[in-house]
């Protein structure tokens, strides 16, 4: 049996086509022609000897076999590239400091800063944590370098790098969804999870009152833990312990929320622009790989959730 060796640059294309649903999208992505991209989708599959499409889709729809693939595509591309990266890089030093929720600090952010850490070892990380608001007042006076935050009213400027979904979430072991009112855990007015939640309880028709109101994520999970109450979260941060609850509990659906990048104006330090792009690179490439299909994959599925 002749060994399969895969092309990194067909596999990148698999994948463009697996998430955007599109021949054409990935063609103009990539810079190069709907035929040469159809092309390499019949080689990998003549070299895996699968069917990597279900050929009665009229759109791009994987197989369990194509969706096997993806799963190591994605992580073959991203030791590829950061290898690359890594190899490609001058040996950058300095220190950097990074403001963000303690919620993106302990959810989002480990894995990302373990890599950069090795891939840059003479950088320094400080990481402050705070909310929102006053993150983005100190990056725009330059007293930190970076800020990854939550897209708030009134917000301009910064980068999107990812989306959360927010969710309503309550203790495993407690039914503090049946209260009435319902307990909520929230973060101090003017927080857009705050408003997203009695905005929706709101129109919801449903009774509420506050009781927890934390600036961080541990004080949050502790009322939710002690079954004193409710809160809202990013779908990244449910945890052990925790459910989610959704329309069968009466529980209106929560919009996403945009995470931002700030940098510090002026000039940027070569370590503080390195941060600053490795960030921005993998928060999108995580998001990408949570993502569920996109809705023209899905031609048959319909929304079990009410209407309403």
């Amino acid at each position: 049996m002749i060994p399969i060796s895969l092309d990194i640059r067909i596999l990148r294309s698999f994948q463009l086509v697996a998430e955007t649903g599109s021949v054409t999208e990935t063609a103009r992505r990539l810079g190069r022609t709907q035929p040469a991209i159809t092309l390499q989708l019949r080689k990998l599959e003549e070299m895996t000897g699968k069917e990597l499409f279900d050929p009665e889709n009229r759109r791009p729809t994987l197989t369990v076999d194509g969706e096997l693939l993806l799963a190591y595509a994605k992580s073959i591309l991203r030791l590829h590239d950061e290898l690359v990266a890594r190899l490609s890089q001058p040996e950058i030093e300095g220190h950097v400091v990074l403001g963000t929720p303690d919620l993106y600090a302990a959810y989002l952010l480990p894995s990302i800063l373990a890599l950069f850490q090795q891939t840059f070892p003479r950088i320094q990380v400080e990481l402050r944590c705070a909310l929102s608001a006053p993150l983005v007042d100190l990056v725009h006076r330059g007293t930190i370098d970076i800020a990854l935050v939550t897209r708030m009213r009134g917000f301009s400027g910064g980068e999107v790098v990812r989306q959360e979904q927010l969710i309503w979430v309550e203790s495993e072991h407690h039914n503090t969804h049946l209260s009435n009112p319902v307990p909520l855990a929230l973060l101090p007015s003017g927080n857009i999870y705050r408003d997203h939640a009695i905005e929706c309880l709101e129109r919801a028709g449903r009774r509420w009152r506050v009781a927890c109101v934390s600036e961080s994520v541990g004080g949050l999970q502790a009322a939710v833990f002690a079954g004193m109450a409710v809160t809202v979260l990013g779908r990244s941060a449910l945890v052990h312990g925790m459910r989610q609850l959704g329309v069968q509990e009466y529980f209106p659906p929560l919009p996403t929320v945009d995470l931002l990048l700030y940098r510090a104006p002026g000039a940027t330090t070569p370590a503080a622009a390195a941060l600053a792009d490795y960030l921005a690179r993998y928060l999108k490439l995580d998001a990408q790989a949570h993502a569920p299909p996109p809705a023209d994959l899905m031609q048959s599925a319909k929304s079990t959730e009410p209407v309403g």
